[in-house]
């Protein structure tokens, strides 16, 4: 319980921070352009993370960092409520991105090491719970826009619920993770751990792609009213949560490479369906099976690095979370280029073979590496 906590902490910082993303933009007075570069500061901080997050984890222990960087999060949170100015909001989300990942890392090494307790999955369940804190700051988020309620005062407001949660629940996490083993700051991931990074990668650049431009399909393609834009979002969002809470009673019955056979099957379905079917109701339906699809590939490969017999847990993630999110940075930019030159139907035609990647590499892979 305490580690899902964790979980929903984390999840609830970002959607908040999302939700008043707009309210920013007007208060800094940024055109669409100037935006887009501003965001990007979150993920090079992110990026930058990744080449210390599993060093700092598996030297210290998930325990001592998770601690820290919970209350640094909402910290950062609301820090950038409080920015008046272009460049000390670009210097936040740089922290924000930076500060978030090690939580990402720490937190699923945290998850690794509860799931290794109980003997069995539940690495899905607590991104589930992730996914719910995420449906649940954005519900926050629009009670504050309603009630004309600042983002400074709305982001003060949950991050003192936040860390007033982790002081809380912050005793009992697991006490101690660490490896007994002395390893470099840096080490290139095994041929097993390369592979689950493959699959991450085909499954996040899915993810990016419908993250960023599911709207977009919806309104350009599909032709719906403005109103329904957001009809495919909210379809393939609504299964991902859903497919996380049962993905590890799915994965208990049938193991882990026949769930991520499946996932890539659903992913490359659910994308084709909505290009060659390109209406409102099998656009819908093909972005259902999608969120089912990539709802528990990340969860699962997580929970098989941490299990590595080469690299400390901490350093597993992290390598398999470097070549993942690599295909989350990669997907919309790459759909924009393809869009450009043969229109949005053949980009999401590519995204589709490349998340039946998924399947592919699942079946390559021995299980008993």
């Amino acid at each position: 319980m305490a580690v899902a906590a964790f979980f929903f902490l984390a999840g609830i910082c970002f959607a908040s921070w999302a939700s008043r993303i707009p309210d920013l933009k007007q208060k800094l007075a940024l055109n669409e352009g100037l935006l887009g570069l501003v965001l990007f500061a979150l993920p090079i901080g992110s990026i930058i993370s990744l080449g210390f997050s599993g060093w700092l984890i598996h030297k210290f222990g998930s325990r001592k960092v998770i601690i820290l960087v919970a209350i640094c999060y909402p910290s950062a949170l609301i820090t950038i409520g409080l920015t008046g100015s272009i460049g000390q909001l670009v210097t936040v989300l740089f922290f924000f991105g930076l500060i978030g990942n090690l939580y990402n890392i720490a937190v699923n090494t945290q998850a690794v090491a509860v799931e290794n307790l109980y003997g069995r999955s539940i690495m899905a369940s607590f991104h589930g719970i992730w996914s719910m804190a995420g449906f649940t700051g954005a519900a926050v988020g629009t009670l504050m826009v309603s009630m004309n309620n600042s983002p400074e005062i709305h982001f003060c407001l949950v991050g003192v619920l936040v860390i007033a949660t982790v002081l809380l629940v912050k005793g009992f996490l697991v006490q101690k993770d660490r490896a007994d083993t002395n390893q470099p700051f840096f080490t290139l991931p095994d041929r097993f751990l390369f592979k689950l990074g493959l699959i991450a990668f085909s499954c996040m650049i899915c993810e990016g792609t419908m993250f960023d431009w599911s709207g977009v399909y919806f309104q350009k393609v599909v032709a719906v009213p403005k109103a329904y834009t957001t009809l495919g979002y909210a379809a393939f969002m609504a299964t991902m949560a859903t497919g996380r809470f049962i993905g590890d009673y799915i994965a208990t019955r049938l193991g882990k490479q026949r769930v991520l056979q499946g996932s890539g099957v659903l992913i490359a379905t659910g994308l084709l369906l909505a290009v060659i079917l390109p209406t409102i109701s099998f656009a819908t339906i093909g972005f259902l099976l999608v969120g089912f699809g990539v709802s528990s590939v990340v969860p699962l490969v997580y929970s098989s690095a941490g299990k590595s017999s080469a690299l400390s847990p901490g350093m597993a993630l992290t390598a398999v979370s470097s070549i993942g999110f690599l295909g989350f940075l990669l997907g919309p930019p790459m759909i924009g280029f393809i869009a450009q030159s043969f229109g949005l139907r053949w980009s999401f035609t590519v995204i589709a073979f490349l998340g039946l990647c998924t399947t592919v590499v699942a079946s390559l892979i021995n299980w008993e590496e």
